[in-house]
């Protein structure tokens, strides 16, 4: 399990982490209220929301796991 899809590309197993483009348009609305004069201080802190879940078949075939099917359904992406 990583925390990153470039772990993944690279052959890793599983990834379950945040969305990387959720978390830049949320970088960005704190970006443009600080431009507009808000202070950094003032602004609330935000989890994250939106996750990926990502499987690498490639790895999985090679060390000998078989994936469930009702799992690659819930996956955000499957590398073949």
């Amino acid at each position: 399990m990583y925390h990153n899809e470039d772990f993944i590309e690279a052959g890793g197993l599983m990834s379950y982490a945040p969305s990387l483009l959720d978390l830049y348009r949320r970088a960005a609305t704190y970006v443009d209220k600080i431009l507009r004069g808000a202070k950094p201080a003032e602004l609330p802190v935000e989890q994250p929301t939106e996750f990926d879940f990502l499987i690498n078949l490639r790895t999985a075939k090679q060390i000998g796991l078989t994936i469930p099917p009702n799992v690659l359904a819930r996956a955000d992406r499957v590398i073949k």
